[in-house]
């Protein structure tokens, strides 16, 4: 049979019989003709570690990693890892091995994030044009992925995919996963959060000193309430302010409050910031993003990739190191690695026992 149309498709790999795995189908194409049609090889050429970065203060000694490393992290790990040489990130020619090299890097910091979380994950198979979010089980993933039952909202259950060791970091790699969202709350009480976050999304026509500006303001009113908080520049164009939580209040109580509290940040300084979600609302302001506190909903992990131009990484900062940096995207691979592997920014995080009191949820909402 001579083939006569053309359909966009996407696929992780081939398996060695020619088959292809995990097939998705993106519709029928009018811009190419079926002889045109070949089959598509991935490339094989020497390629660099890691991406180039602005010049900041506070620089590290950034970590180099090698298709090599990758394998080995890969074999000694028990994942089975396919074409480790193909570029998942042109700009910075990063293969899928290096990524590998990179999370058996950062997994111990990591880890301390993202295990025993539900996540979401932001993947490119092989042949997709662009990524998508993921957040149940599609079937096919390796055994280092765990799976959880979580009843929606809505009612129906779905199974949920999580992680609890470098494994399962590999996998994400092998899964094509080049972003790791997680939940606020852990598998064994999913419905007590512990943890907040305000993501500061500004407009498109302000500069990142006005960003870091609102992390400091937002961290102060914060500390005024007895919360401690800690910053994470995204790798976007973001910076999110953390305050870990005891599990003590379940998440329409978290969502109250966070919502309160970017309610009553908007009215003080309306020509700053807004609550409302519509970018059309945002002219010249900054969003800040609540709704990333309540149930279901997930942000970006520390250490995470981004799903952009360069492969800038989620990264943990101190609070005195915000005012050097120049964006939000300024960590490399090597970079963020070298950070991980270094004292910990966050040294408080896990050891403070502060929450979301009642009279905190008076005060923000002006009662």
């Amino acid at each position: 049979m001579t083939p006569e149309r053309v359909a966009g498709s996407g696929f992780t790999e081939f398996t060695p019989d020619a088959i292809v795995r995990h097939p998705s189908l993106f519709g029928l194409r009018r811009d190419k003709d079926a002889k045109e049609v070949t089959l598509a090889t991935p490339k094989s050429v020497p390629v660099p570690a890691r991406a180039s970065a602005p010049a900041r203060g506070n620089a590290v000694k950034p970590l180099v990693f090698t298709d090599a490393m990758g394998i080995a992290a890969a074999e000694r790990l028990g994942v089975r890892l396919t074409s480790p040489d193909k570029i998942v990130y042109e700009e910075g020619n990063i293969t899928k091995a290096q990524l590998v090299a990179y999370y058996d890097a950062v997994a111990e910091p990591m880890l301390r994030h993202v295990a025993k979380r539900p996540l979401s994950l932001v993947r490119r198979p092989t042949g997709s044009s662009k990524p998508f979010f993921q957040k149940h089980d599609s079937g096919g993933f390796p055994d280092a992925f765990r799976k959880v039952q979580i009843t929606d909202t809505t009612g129906p259950t779905d199974i949920y995919l999580y992680i609890d060791d470098a494994a399962g970091l590999v996998a994400s790699v092998q899964m094509s996963a080049l972003e790791l969202h997680i939940w606020g709350s852990h598998i064994d009480k999913l419905e007590q959060a512990d943890r907040i976050i305000f993501d500061i999304d500004p407009d498109e026509g302000l500069d990142f000193a006005a960003t870091k500006q609102a992390a400091k303001d937002i961290r102060d009113r914060l500390a005024a309430l007895g919360l401690t908080s800690f910053p994470m520049v995204t790798g976007g164009k973001g910076i999110h302010v953390i305050a870990p939580l005891r599990r003590t209040l379940e998440w329409p109580d978290i969502k109250q409050f966070c919502h309160d509290f970017a309610e009553r940040l908007a009215t003080d300084e309306p020509d700053r910031f807004t609550s409302n979600i519509r970018k059309a609302k945002r002219t010249g302001r900054m969003f800040v993003d609540y709704l990333r506190n309540e149930r279901g909903a997930t942000a970006v992990s520390p250490y995470s990739t981004r799903a952009k131009p360069g492969c800038p990484v989620a990264t943990p900062l101190r609070w005195d190191e915000i005012d050097a940096l120049p964006t939000a995207n300024a960590f490399s691979l090597g970079e963020a690695a070298a950070r991980a592997q270094g004292p910990d920014p966050w040294p408080e995080y896990f050891d403070l026992n502060q929450t979301v009191t009642k009279a905190m949820m008076k005060e923000v909402a002006g009662k």
